[in-house]
């Protein structure tokens, strides 16, 4: 998959979260719906570009990602 389209799907999801009043609850909510709706492959991709820097991600999305990429991509980088 395209990196450019996961990145703008990314960024629309760390929008809506982004909303939340606490941090943790946004990066949660931000995981948690990578999780369900996101395939591995999607996953790995996305953990891989962070891991690259992260190019035009949001910083709620990147922090999100960082924080919780063992959930994400366990076998990323490994």
């Amino acid at each position: 998959m395209d990196i450019d389209n996961l990145v703008r799907m990314a960024n629309r999801i760390g929008d809506f979260f982004a909303a939340m009043p606490d941090a943790q609850e946004a990066q949660d909510g931000i995981v948690g719906h990578l999780q369900r709706f996101w395939d591995p492959r999607m996953r790995r991709e996305i953990v891989a570009h962070v891991e690259r820097g992260g190019e035009g991600l949001s910083a709620v999305v990147r922090h999100a990602i960082v924080a919780h990429r063992d959930k994400l991509a366990p076998s990323a980088g490994r």
